[in-house]
């Protein structure tokens, strides 16, 4: 396998004749941020190339509330959930050849579709692509809209492509995939990981590049703006850093060395800065996520649903 940031290699299980993408969607699945999803459709009609469709899907109607509902903007409505709101999204999209999946807090850089488009032409094995991150308020309180513009336009003048890497997965805030081999191969979002849905991205590209790459492209810029709002109590986040990875290595999305990894960063992280903890993160409350799912993989009842008991 590739190690990540790599400069691309073939992809021979690749199926032939693929269709190069004319057609893009853009899929947005959101929850409680209605304020900062305005910001992001800002964005996304200052695209040099802009989406043939732009799909939102929300929970309910205050997901929504003041939005300029504007002819070239499609609402869904879906039970919460990440993976069931992109499913529902998947569902909508039988007339386009790619969607580009992005977060309700991230902000594309002008050229971000053109570069997306422009590299699944040129190559037919990209199955995935995924963006280059200017900056990633998840790691910390998170940015606001006129800091990431600010860091967007710092960068106005970078030239539009400028290369393609290999990647290990696409990162779900801002990844693209080729809806035709996801077709093809029956290739859905797992419903089995709840709400926040820990590693449903690596999972979904994970399979889908089996048939062929997933990439990084540096010329698909954006700023994650990592915000904080309509996020609840750690426990159930906590939980699902450990039991997803678990869940995922035993399904095969996930070898056993990264889902270690996976799990014992996130353990790591919550057990050391519990005593000290960041205004913006609940590490207690992950941390007892993170022992609940221990227990239960000592009991042998370790399911990602079981989120929803806690």
């Amino acid at each position: 396998m590739p190690g990540e940031n790599q400069p691309v290699a073939g992809a021979a299980n690749m199926a032939p004749g693929v269709v190069p993408p004319a057609r893009i969607a853009i899929g947005i699945a959101t929850r409680g941020r209605c304020d900062i999803l305005r910001e992001v459709l800002r964005e996304i009609r200052g695209q040099t190339r802009q989406p043939d469709r732009i799909l939102i899907c929300h929970t309910v109607r205050d997901d929504i509330a003041g939005l300029d509902r504007s002819a070239d903007v499609e609402l869904l409505v879906s039970p919460p959930g990440l993976p069931l709101q992109r499913n529902a999204i998947l569902d909508r999209l039988e007339d386009c050849d790619a969607v580009l999946f992005l977060d309700d807090d991230f902000l594309m850089a002008p050229h971000y579709t053109a570069a997306t488009l422009d590299a699944m032409r040129a190559d037919p094995t990209i199955v995935v692509t995924t963006g280059d991150i200017i900056a990633d308020g998840v790691r910390g309180p998170g940015l606001e809209p006129a800091t990431g513009r600010a860091m967007i336009a710092a960068e106005r003048n970078m030239p539009k492509n400028q290369g393609v890497l290999t990647a290990w997965h696409g990162y779900g805030c801002n990844m693209a995939v080729r809806l035709d081999v996801a077709r093809r191969h029956g290739i859905r979002f797992d419903e089995r990981l709840l709400l926040h849905a820990w590693s449903e991205d690596v999972d979904f590209t994970r399979r889908l590049g089996r048939y062929g790459r997933i990439v990084k492209l540096r010329g698909a810029r954006g700023v994650h703006l990592g915000t904080k709002q309509g996020h609840g109590p750690g426990d159930r986040l906590g939980y699902s850093q450990v039991a997803n990875p678990v869940y995922l290595f035993q399904k095969g999305s996930y070898g056993l060395a990264p889902a270690m990894r996976s799990v014992g960063r996130s353990v790591a992280a919550n057990l050391l800065r519990s005593m000290w903890s960041e205004s913006y993160v609940d590490r207690r409350g992950r941390l007892r996520g993170n022992a609940r799912a221990m227990a239960d993989i000592v009991r042998g009842r370790l399911a990602p649903e079981r989120i929803l008991e806690l």
